[in-house]
């Protein structure tokens, strides 16, 4: 999905008639700018603008996009102002809920830029073990916005972003862990280190193992309630888990094998009926955001 500063960038080519004067006007090198616009053009399938010694011109494809792209700039910064307008008047803050490992894996970053925009307005997660507690959070009122997989059924907005792949995690002498990626059904004989069945991860894994080739549920070795310590147990050689990639540890030592084919859950950020202005600003900031797609032929995690 093409993103607002993409948009932002070839917005500025068409309007100065000249990559190196929107690269300018923009703050950034030409080919920073330039490979924008390709990641753009490649995103919609075609040329939206011809590099031509006299300048730059529209193509019919870029015609038809020109008011529309102009209109989503436009949405995204009314709704800054907004946003900064209501957050400078009374302190307000955003409250977000998901699971915990979203929460550790994800946001980070999304929240440090945030406070760089918004340095008085204050943000609160509201980290669940389960991805429905989440959804019954934002439902019921207690968050303003959720990310985590689309909710079934939901009656807001939702606005999917990627997907977030799970690897396993086996400790480095394990017989199984030399290679650059693992089937699951080459663990099914094994004792796994497994959550809580309270716990969104434990269903996760279950689910995984599931869609195996060879399908079975994995036996537990053990149970915890935290990823990290999932990741360590599993890194000392307990047993094999299933994690996110993006909560593994820098200083892990242990081995991280993709899963063959890939596997993981689709990520989405949802709200209740007209979203905040701070909660429609925080949906511009994560729109930014590059978001990882699964292969053609990756397994899809419900």
């Amino acid at each position: 999905m093409p993103t607002i500063r993409q948009m932002e960038y070839w917005l500025a080519a068409v309007e100065e008639g000249s990559f190196g004067r929107a690269a300018r006007r923009m703050h950034v090198s030409q080919p920073s700018l330039s490979q924008q616009v390709k990641v753009l053009e490649a995103q919609l399938g075609g040329e939206l603008c011809e590099r031509l010694p006299e300048g730059v011109r529209l193509t019919p494809a870029g015609r038809e996009f020109l008011p529309h792209a102009r209109d989503v700039i436009d949405a995204s910064r009314r709704a800054v102002r907004a946003a900064r307008a209501a957050l400078e008047g009374n302190g307000g803050g955003l409250e977000i809920a998901t699971v915990r490992s979203i929460a550790a894996g994800i946001l980070p970053d999304l929240v440090h830029t945030w406070r760089q925009r918004f340095p008085a307005a204050p943000v609160r997660l509201h980290e669940f073990t389960h991805r429905r507690l989440a959804e019954d959070s934002v439902g019921d009122g207690g968050a303003d916005l959720g990310i985590g997989p689309p909710p079934p059924g939901w009656r807001g907005p939702v606005h999917r972003l990627g997907w977030e792949e799970l690897v396993v995690i086996l400790s480095p002498d394990d017989a199984e862990a030399s290679g650059a990626a693992i089937r699951l059904d080459a663990l099914r004989e094994r004792d796994w280190v497994m959550f809580d069945p309270e716990n969104g991860m434990s269903d996760l894994i279950a689910g995984a193992c599931l869609t195996a080739r060879d399908p079975f549920t994995p036996r537990p070795a053990v149970y915890t309630s935290q990823v990290e310590t999932a990741t360590r147990l599993a890194a000392a050689g307990v047993g094999p888990t299933l994690v996110p990639a993006n909560v593994v540890p820098a200083d892990l030592r242990g081995r991280m094998l993709p899963c063959l084919p890939a596997v993981g859950r689709e990520l989405a950020v949802y709200g209740r009926g007209k979203l905040s202005p701070p909660a429609t600003a925080f949906l511009e900031l994560m729109s930014e955001v590059s978001w990882p797609q699964p292969p053609t032929d990756a397994v899809v995690i419900d």
